[in-house]
């Protein structure tokens, strides 16, 4: 250990001497049974002291089973959302700090050193060490037949992966040639970058260690085809769905599928304590109950839960807000950090070829835009808590601008009409409906995942103010698989979704959202689908400023400094904004969170955020306690 570790470790033993002699009552008796050992040979030498300064939050008391609801039993990787161990992570301001790791060297984005804490342990009790990137490095990402796709996206630079090198039990370091500035952030992410594996668990099941013959016979005598496939099911740290598998998570899943009903328990080997050097968790087991979504805010609201946010929507406030006394409960309203509540995203590759003309005419999107009356929405489906606005980051970020907010995002159904006309259809059927040029009227039909009421009011609300423009809307639900299908495959002209996922973003922070990049995105999923698979597939983009967005974000992945990111950052976000590829309402509308009266240190203030921020991952879902 070096001097300043000794040291580091010296002060922190003065205050936290007399912490380390309490154990969890839950871990006691297994303490005093020799089953596990005493508290301070569990945690790492230096362990990540948990300290939030935030109004009303306290250290808290150990104990209490805190009840959930999800509605899918592979929701349960939820848990590591929300559970937020990551090898650094976002605090409640946005900035990235170390978690499990002690601290990390970056050399302009080309060079980071690791440096793992001595002594850390996964949930087993086993050491964490080098050795398990040493595993993930060699063993997965490198195995054709684990990895036959090669590295992850998050772990190259102008198309190449990096130099990977052991230092020691508890140094890592990766090496680009070229900056690599996601990579930090891809490790934060609510689904991480998993770089390392537990070596010591996934070694038994890998031909590698055991032979190849010995490791298909294990496959096959647990139902798989052959070891590569076992070893993948049972590899899924995010999945969190095989009680075999260790874990670095505040808490153990403890319950194989198929199931109706999670226990999590206590890790007893977490890395966190607070700052009276108490470990954490404070909470001893989360109960997570499988239940119909529909069925969700109904259970919610009679008290069936703790804490309860997902599968809850801004219309169930009122009746929640009912049940709040008699059920024991708070109903606080945390402010969601998308970029639009419901945004409408034309398909630029929509295989129709009228169709597609149309959706690539930027004066066809900016008239669709221009003919929502966002206030009357505001007022009538978020009760006029929301605000009106295109599809771009929100105030509390460092690059939102007004002027973005504001572009074509106006009520003006004479300058939507007058564009129209300008593309030339002037032609109306005898009802009203503009026609196509090959004749057709206008009947645009918009793809929904049918899983929220929320954007069915929506769309009923645009349909009439569309109806006024002389196009006709129709709403097309299907289950979320289908749709999104219809979308990648070009059947679809439009469809529904939430706006950017991460509205509240630094410039340290990728804009890959606000290019194509991935065919997941909605508006362009087959120039998504050129970019991710390097020209392979998929179709390049024809439009320039498309182009120049794809040039742009390029330009962010080589930047070395922050002027330089923020100024690719406003650039790519002036062209989405004047070129309106998605269609925004209204943002900043309100995500419910249900907090049992006893609950404490939930802040009553936040954002409901996937990434950054992890829900309630950013909020360390670890330091919540029951005041009983």
């Amino acid at each position: 250990m070096t001097p300043l570790r000794i040291f580091a470790f010296a002060l922190l033993a003065l205050s936290f001497t007399a912490a380390l002699a309490e154990e969890p009552p839950a871990l006691a008796d297994d303490v005093a049974a020799k089953r596990l050992p005493p508290l301070a040979k569990r945690l790492p030498v230096v362990p990540k002291v948990v300290d939030v300064v935030r109004p009303g939050w306290a250290p808290g008391r150990y104990g209490g089973d805190l009840r959930m609801l999800m509605a899918k039993d592979r929701d349960i990787r939820m848990m590591v959302v929300y559970g937020y161990a990551r090898l650094v992570g976002y605090d409640e301001h946005l900035h990235l700090q170390p978690d499990i790791l002690e601290r990390v060297d970056n050399v302009g984005n080309r060079i980071f050193t690791l440096h793992l804490r001595a002594g850390h342990r996964w949930s087993d009790g086993e050491p964490f060490t080098a050795e398990d990137f040493r595993y993930y490095w060699e063993d997965v990402a490198n195995n054709k037949d684990l990895s036959p796709f090669g590295l992850p996206r998050a772990l190259l630079a102008d198309h190449k992966g990096p130099t990977f090198e052991v230092i020691d039990d508890e140094t890592v370091r990766f090496r680009w040639d070229a900056p690599n500035p996601q990579f930090l952030a891809a490790l934060a992410a609510p689904s991480p970058l998993f770089i390392f594996r537990p070596a010591h668990y996934l070694k038994q099941f890998h031909a590698r260690y055991v032979g190849l013959d010995k490791a298909n016979a294990i496959a096959v005598a647990a139902g798989s085809r052959n070891w590569v496939g076992y070893h993948q099911k049972l590899d899924e740290q995010f999945r969190f769905d095989n009680p075999a598998l260790p874990t670095l998570e505040p808490w153990i899943n403890t319950t194989a599928l198929p199931t109706t009903r999670f226990v999590l328990e206590r890790n007893p080997y977490f890395h966190r304590v607070d700052r009276l050097g108490r470990q954490l968790p404070y909470i001893d087991r989360v109960i997570i109950n499988v239940t119909d979504d529909k069925l969700i805010p109904a259970r919610t609201g009679a008290g069936a839960v703790d804490l309860q946010a997902r599968y809850l929507r801004f219309d169930n406030y009122t009746f929640l807000k009912q049940a709040e006394e008699r059920n024991r409960y708070h109903v606080y309203l945390w402010e969601k950090a998308i970029g639009s509540q419901v945004a409408l995203y034309p398909n630029l590759n929509v295989a129709d070829p009228v169709w597609q003309k149309l959706m690539r005419d930027v004066r066809f999107r900016r008239a669709l835009s221009l003919g929502i009356d966002r206030h009357e929405l505001n007022e009538v489906v978020y009760f006029g808590l929301g605000e009106e606005s295109a599809n771009t980051v929100l105030p509390r970020s460092e690059l939102f601008r007004p002027q973005f907010r504001r572009a074509w995002a106006s009520f003006d159904l004479a300058q939507a009409n007058a564009l129209l006309d300008q593309i030339g259809l002037t032609q109306r059927s005898d009802d009203g409906l503009r026609l196509l040029p090959d004749g057709r009227p206008m009947e645009l039909i918009v793809d929904t995942s049918g899983e929220s009421t929320e954007e069915t009011d929506v769309l009923e609300l645009i349909r009439d103010d569309w109806r006024k423009l002389g196009i006709a809307l129709y709403p097309r639900p299907s289950q979320r698989e289908v749709f999104r299908k219809r979308v990648f495959s070009g059947m679809s002209m439009m469809s529904v979704w939430s706006g950017l996922s991460n509205a509240i973003p630094t410039a340290e922070m990728s804009p890959a959202q606000l290019a194509p990049t991935t065919q997941e995105q909605l508006e362009w999923p087959m120039w998504g689908q050129y970019y991710e698979l390097s020209g392979k597939g998929g179709e390049k983009p024809t439009l320039p400023d498309v182009l120049a967005l794809v040039r742009l974000y390029d330009e962010w992945r080589r930047a070395t400094a922050d002027d330089e990111r923020e100024r690719v950052w406003l650039a790519m976000l002036a062209i989405q904004a004047d070129q309106v590829y998605t269609i925004g309402t209204v943002a900043r509308a309100l995500q419910p969170v249900v907090v049992r009266d006893d609950l404490r240190n939930v802040p009553q203030e936040g954002f409901f955020s996937w990434d950054p921020g992890a829900y309630f991952g950013m909020y360390h879902f670890d330091t919540f306690w029951f005041d009983r």
